[in-house]
């Protein structure tokens, strides 16, 4: 083996490590990982929020007992595998170890480690933005039509991971024709590769149209209730953040494309650039959306900074180019991660405000990083309703029936006692078992001081009292009331199936 890749190796293990050391034992999985992770007891090509790959790798968790180190394996796997693809980009650009020591470095101390936490489509979005990337610095390099086609995997996969990767696309597309790449659009291939892309993704198509688009809808609920509260000012800023430790590798990324001889044939990935932020900001994106771009510059920023301190006084400067990263790593350490209690956070507040990581999305402050707010009160949640259920289901069958997906999959991860929680909330609305007849009901309702269940509910049964509630001081969710309904007087399924059906009916509209 190359001393190189040994290196590279080494560098793999570190990530391994971080991943697995950067949360603090009193955290919890996060609220969307519940959701993920239930999609693999319901595989299909398509979900309300995201395509199916993600659920494939849930399956693969399932399979393999469903505990934390896998769920925490396949996000760390895709961000080591990031690191990898980032150094044969460099491999290909010829640049020197020390080119890809500082990449490594970059991407290892970046936000790569706060997304790597989460079982989320995003972490394999980013490796495939960045292999897409390497297939065309390969093609243009090579002109190998392999690369296309291997192109158009990459592409075709990621838009079944997450539909975000389209940007990439839009991005690419205006960029060749910008520049002498623009060649690329008189091969024949290419449209070959574009007709293998959409045979990957047309079964999520099909799923799509089947299901009345309901990604459409999805976006509509973002940009009504989350978009609405983006800051393009803040989204500039969280670019900044992404990468602190090698912005100047990034800025010399972009400039060694516009300056530098040998890459010239590359200049498109600096309109390309220019191109994809533009679009994220005129659709007021959320600032993650966009980390998929960076790496590759990453590689280029590397490979110029490698040939220009090279040689001279400015040979001395290597050391303090492999160190920034590491200096700029260490306060974010304290701040980035839930590696700290919830009582540490909230008793130094201003060390979160400065950074903008207490604002949440409905665009207020508050006490907790909301990731981390949502990685907190859900196993007292599932251990309150097992309790409840276990008296309840000795008269009858039982619904647990949730106001959100976060609820629902987090019963359903931790019970246990069998309980499988469903909700009018997103995938859910299509894993109801009306099959049963419920004879009880375990009501889980955010706090509001609006609404009494029991006064709404309560007259269909024959007794109902609120049972617990989430009491975690900590938690997004506290305050989360469970309410218990036994003996159904009436056969409260076609009350359900109104309600699914007005809810499609919805997302029709």
């Amino acid at each position: 083996m190359k001393k190189s890749y040994l290196i590279l190796f080494l560098f793999i293990i570190v990530k391994f490590v971080l991943q697995y050391s950067l949360t603090n034992a009193e955290y919890e999985l996060h609220r969307d990982e519940y959701l993920h992770l239930d999609q693999a007891n319901h595989l299909a090509w398509g979900y309300h929020s995201v395509p199916p790959v993600n659920s494939l790798f849930a399956w693969l968790i399932k399979i393999l007992g469903n505990s934390v180190f896998w769920v925490k394996f396949f996000p760390a796997l895709f961000g080591a595998l990031t690191i990898a693809v980032v150094w044969k980009t460099i491999e290909e650009l010829n640049g020197n170890l020390f080119a890809k020591v500082l990449a490594s470095l970059g991407i290892l101390l970046s936000v790569l480690l706060r997304v790597n936490m989460l079982f989320q489509p995003t972490s394999l979005e980013i490796l495939l933005w960045t292999f897409l990337y390497y297939s065309l610095i390969k093609y243009i390099n090579s002109e190998k039509v392999k690369w296309l086609y291997i192109g158009a995997i990459a592409f075709g996969i990621g838009f079944l991971n997450k539909y975000n990767i389209a940007f990439s696309v839009l991005g690419l597309i205006p960029a060749l024709l910008l520049t002498r790449q623009r060649k690329i659009f008189t091969q024949p291939h290419l449209y070959w590769a574009g007709l293998l892309a959409l045979v990957i993704i047309f079964p999520n198509l099909l799923w799509q149209y089947q299901n009345k688009f309901p990604v459409i809808h999805h976006m509509k609920e973002l940009s009504e209730r989350q978009l609405v509260n983006v800051n393009r000012i803040d989204f500039l800023k969280s670019q900044i953040l992404f990468f602190i430790g090698s912005i100047v590798v990034v800025i010399a990324g972009w400039g060694s494309l516009l300056l530098y001889k040998p890459f010239e044939k590359f200049r498109l990935f600096f309109w390309s650039y220019i191109i994809t932020i533009a679009l994220f900001l005129f659709f007021k994106a959320k600032d993650y959306y966009a980390i998929g771009l960076y790496p590759v510059y990453i590689a280029f920023g590397s490979v110029f900074l490698a040939y220009f301190l090279e040689n001279g006084w400015r040979r001395f400067l290597k050391p303090v180019c492999i160190f920034i990263p590491v200096l700029l790593f260490l306060p974010l350490y304290n701040v980035a991660f839930p590696n700290k209690s919830p009582e540490y956070i909230i008793n130094h507040q201003e060390e979160y405000r400065k950074l903008g990581l207490l604002r949440w999305e409905d665009g207020k402050e508050h006490s907790l990083p909301q990731d981390f707010a949502d990685m907190q009160g859900w196993k007292e949640l599932a251990q309150k309703v097992d309790r409840e259920y276990s008296r309840l289901s000795q008269s009858g069958h039982t619904l647990v029936l949730c106001d959100n997906y976060g609820q629902a999959g987090a019963i359903n991860y931790y019970s246990q006692k069998g309980v499988w929680a469903v909700s009018f909330n997103a995938d859910y609305i299509n894993w109801f078992d009306l099959s049963k007849k419920y004879e009880n009901l375990i009501r889980v309702k955010e706090y509001s001081e609006n609404e009494d269940e029991l006064k709404e509910t309560g007259p269909y049964f024959q007794h109902s009292r609120l049972t617990g509630s989430i009491t975690n001081p900590f938690a997004r969710e506290k305050g989360t009331l469970i309410f218990s309904f036994e003996g159904a007087k009436t056969d409260i399924r076609k009350r359900i199936q109104d309600e699914i059906d007005e809810d499609k009916k919805e997302y029709e509209r």
